[in-house]
């Protein structure tokens, strides 16, 4: 073997993004004589971008006892930063606070050296993974401030990560999102390592959707899908974390078979020894896929992996419930996962799912969750938060009886959804703009913004959502309630008593009572006030109350 020969292609093939092809070549060298330490470094991104997670540990750890024992602090300090990351990425989270107090002891001999800042990011990382955002913000302005021009490419475009990171975090959203965009520029400079690029994306394009800065987050999934489509051998769990964002823009913007295969891939490379800490979200997006499309057994099982993997099930799990007819179990669950949420972003994830849940049974409740959306939207002020306040808003007035009221607040929402591509989301407003047209009377108006909704549907495969239209479109033919059991509907809409119920129907309240019952457990609610939003959707009643 002409080793230095092979040492060059290997070199090469890294730079060519030819990940196996690069493994195989330096891997080779390395068995016929140990890797100086840039090589290694080479080696152990390439086993990383294969998903070779462990190779890469072992690696880097020999790339930075090489670099330590010559004194070159600084890509000793570059190593440390990506083992520690690996380390993480692998559940090991003691294995990776060792090495970081080790790259620390070696940083305090070159206090001066710009690559102290890679330590800077990682206490930042730690301080954003418990939540503590102002100490967060305080690391990344001390790693701002340390970082100079002429640094390393990766831990410049890593510092405006972290700080706008920080920044969002801290409220700061325009400053946040700018310091992201200049990582995402030095990212299409090219001169960033590629283990660098993947997280960027991913960083950046995660905030963007945990904001609902939907354009944002699709201008950057674009550009990730043709980045990694260079390079057909990165298969690794950075792989699988872009494949979870591209799931959730793809879900969004009505790609559904794709989305499900490629969650379905995130699934596979996230569980597959390396990136296990999230692969709960990759179990929760097509867990929610198949929600949406009525796939109840394989939902739960996907919520159930993505509770096994330390995710959040919420709240998805809650509207599946609801879905399924158990509206007390999804009530309580949404209401459980609100009394544990505190940070408004990600509150502004189960607002919506509330307002769903509740606008039947408590709407003085769904109009507080509501108020709160309205708030955040404000706040954030992207077109998504907007959407999402205004068509809460709608269901609640609605749910209130006044259909009037409800539809400026729902035209609105329709509008912005669809200026965002969101065709779901704006066929689920098209449905409450129609029930709110039946209310008023314009029984021709709600029939043609049912049969915009359910083709929509039926083109997404949303079968549920298609379904209760084909309801909603027949309900005077096929309604679940017996014509005697549809009277006593009108009546408890109208506030009576079972008392005047009977006088009114000339029933015994003992006949008026067990025909109360019979409603309520075939229309799954637990209240009048539950029956009354039943009779107002359905047009049994007009918008003065009356019959």
């Amino acid at each position: 073997m002409d080793l230095d020969a092979e040492l060059v292609k290997g070199r090469e093939a890294c730079l060519r993004l030819a990940w196996a092809e690069a493994y195989a070549l330096l891997g080779a060298a390395d068995a016929v004589r140990p890797l100086e330490a840039g090589d290694l470094e080479r080696l152990a991104e390439a086993a990383d971008m294969l998903g070779r997670g462990d190779d890469a540990v072992a690696l880097l750890r020999r790339a930075f006892t090489a670099y330590a024992e010559v004194r070159a602090v600084g890509p000793a300090l570059r190593c440390a930063y990506w083992l520690c990351k690996a380390l993480s990425w692998g559940g090991e989270f003691a294995q990776s606070g060792a090495w970081l107090a080790r790259a620390r002891r070696l940083a305090a001999t070159d206090p001066g050296c710009h690559e102290c800042g890679y330590l800077l990011m990682l206490e930042a990382e730690l301080h954003f993974r418990a939540g503590e955002h102002a100490p967060m913000l305080e690391v990344a302005r001390r790693l701002a401030d340390s970082v100079g021009p002429g640094a390393d490419p990766d831990l410049v475009a890593g510092t405006a990560m972290t700080l706008g990171l920080a920044l969002v975090s801290n409220g700061e959203t325009a400053a946040g999102l700018a310091e992201l965009d200049e990582g995402m520029t030095a990212v299409a400079e090219g001169d960033l390592s590629a283990r660098a690029v993947g997280m960027i994306y991913c960083v950046v394009i995660g905030t963007c959707q945990d904001l609902q800065e939907l354009r944002r987050a699709q201008e950057w999934s674009e550009a990730l899908a043709e980045w990694c489509a260079a390079q057909p051998d990165f298969t690794g769990a950075y792989r699988g974390l872009c494949r979870v964002h591209r799931v959730v823009l793809m879900q969004l913007g009505g790609e559904w078979p794709d989305a499900v295969r490629e969650a379905r891939l995130a699934c596979a490379q996230l569980t597959a020894g390396y990136g296990e800490g999230v692969a709960g979200g990759a179990y929760y997006q097509l867990a929610e896929l198949h929600r949406l499309r009525g796939e109840y057994a394989e939902a739960e099982q996907a919520y159930r992996d993505t509770l096994r993997y330390g995710w959040d099930t919420q709240p998805g799990l809650a509207l599946l419930r609801l879905a399924q007819g158990r509206g007390r179990s999804a009530a309580a669950a949404i209401r459980r996962a609100l009394a544990e949420t505190r940070e408004p972003m990600r509150r502004a994830r189960l607002l919506p799912a509330a307002v769903e849940i509740l606008a039947g049974d408590d709407p003085a409740e769904a109009a507080r969750a509501t108020d709160e959306l309205d708030l955040i939207a404000r706040a954030h002020d992207t077109a998504a938060l907007r959407a999402m306040a205004g068509q809460a808003r709608g269901a609640v007035r609605l749910a209130e009886g006044d259909a009037q009221e409800a539809l400026p607040a729902l035209r609105e929402a329709g509008r912005l959804w669809r200026e965002l591509e969101v065709p779901y989301e704006a066929a689920r407003v098209g449905v409450l703009v129609g029930l709110a047209c039946r209310a008023l009377g314009d029984e021709d108006g709600a029939g043609l913004e049912f049969d915009a909704a359910r083709q929509t549907f039926g083109r997404l495969g949303a079968g549920p959502d298609a379904g209760r239209v084909e309801r909603l479109v027949g309900v005077g033919d096929r309604s679940v309630l017996s014509p005697r059991e549809l009277e006593v509907v009108r009546l408890l809409a109208q506030g009576r008593t079972n008392h005047a119920i009977a006088a009114e129907l000339v029933l015994s309240e003992k006949t008026v009572a067990r025909h109360v019952s019979n409603i309520f457990a075939k229309l799954d609610v637990g209240s009048r006030t539950a029956v009354a939003a039943y009779a107002f959707e359905h047009g049994l009643l007009k918008r003065d109350g009356s019959a």
